[in-house]
């Protein structure tokens, strides 16, 4: 009911540490004031260099700047903010997985020691995930896991991949420039109006034909602009948009290949062209024996039919990054109410989860900590 972008999830933080410490864990906030980490380990004894390795479960918890529009009691109550990609219901998971386990701990049934991971900032490229990584949580961390909600999938099921099951994704900023003038005599201007109309339609037409089509790179504006009156032909244009691709090699070629095509098609048009290449996330990349670990806890807890295949998601996670550095699995979380036909798709206002869903990820991320020694 709170929601708070990134970098900023500071009563978040607070709420989640009280909690914890409230169990009677230790958890610890990150270096820049938002997110934290907190060991729970068997028999809640203290950390221990020559312990086994931690199994992490990560959540991010930042909000997205887009209004709730939802009529239900736990709606946002902060103006232009709401969680509309289902971080809460990570962080829901994760910590009521983390309760769960530190009673299992307390009772001498942990077989090994877990990490929770609440991580801020998810929505901001490059992710969070970065800064924490730095701030040292992978520390003593053998793998890790999370999930992601998944609008498509009935609530008490879970989509599952080994491999690619995100894209990458990064952002693209162009500012045309040239000269302005009257509509009446285009010829004696760049006519900026219609260079940018080149580029938004003929930029990822060009990008398409020269990357090998298996690697699914894909250019799509999201913001054009230029102008302010219909007879005037403007002197700057701007454009943004995301970048997206299915693999790393892709991925690697993609800022080269983006300036390349730009600058061809902005010096067709006469126009003077600045590029900023924002470098966002890799895919995540399913570690297969980590996804097996995933099919395993679910079907120890909901079944063998609980389990679906999953397709490569064209969104982007920087839960990605964690994977460069140890193994892991994302699974796709069930929030659909069983029965709805309509998916109140990821990134709108109207963005909603069967409550059920916590409950499943709960069980998942339990019976994988119990799996996983």
């Amino acid at each position: 009911m709170h929601p708070e972008l990134g970098h900023q999830e500071f009563r978040t933080t607070s709420a989640l540490r009280a909690r914890l410490e409230q169990a009677g864990l230790h958890p610890r906030v990150l270096p820049h004031g938002t997110g934290l980490i907190c060991d729970i380990r068997p028999g809640l004894a203290e950390e221990s260099p020559d312990g086994p390795p931690l199994l992490a479960l990560r959540a991010d918890i930042d909000a997205l700047p887009i209004p709730d529009t939802k009529d239900v009691p736990y709606r946002s109550t902060v103006a232009g903010r709401a969680h509309a990609c289902g971080h809460d219901v990570h962080t829901a998971v994760v910590l009521g997985a983390g309760l769960v386990l530190a009673e299992l701990a307390r009772a001498g049934a942990l077989p090994r020691p877990v990490r929770l991971l609440f991580q801020p900032a998810e929505e901001v490229l490059p992710g969070g995930a970065t800064d924490t990584i730095e701030a040292g949580v992978l520390d003593g961390v053998g793998s890790i896991l999370a999930v992601h909600c998944d609008p498509r999938v009935d609530a008490g099921r879970l989509g599952l991949r080994a491999g690619p099951i995100t894209s990458a994704c990064d952002r693209v900023e162009v500012a045309l420039s040239g000269a302005g003038g009257h509509t009446a005599r285009p010829h004696l201007t760049t006519d900026l109006v219609t260079a940018a109309a080149k580029l938004v339609t003929e930029a990822p037409a060009l990008l398409a034909r020269r990357v090998d089509t298996r690697g699914g790179l894909a250019l799509t504006w999201g913001r054009i602009e230029s102008g302010h009156a219909c007879n005037v032909i403007p002197q700057r244009a701007e454009l943004s948009g995301t970048l997206r691709c299915l693999d790393l090699a892709t991925w690697r070629a993609a800022p080269d290949l983006v300036h390349a095509a730009i600058d061809e098609l902005a010096t067709l048009h006469r126009a003077k062209c600045e590029l900023n290449y924002v470098r966002g996330v890799p895919p995540v990349v399913n570690e297969p024996a980590m996804t097996a670990l995933l099919r395993e806890a679910m079907t120890a807890r909901c079944g063998a039919d609980s389990v679906e295949s999953t397709e490569q998601s064209l969104g982007g996670e920087d839960f990605s990054w964690y994977l460069e550095h140890v193994p892991g699995a994302m699974a796709r979380l069930g929030v659909r109410p069983p029965g709805e036909l309509r998916a109140r798709d990821l990134h709108q206002g109207d963005f909603d989860a069967d409550e059920s869903a916590i409950t499943t990820g709960v069980e998942l991320f339990t019976a994988a900590a119990l799996l996983d020694h």
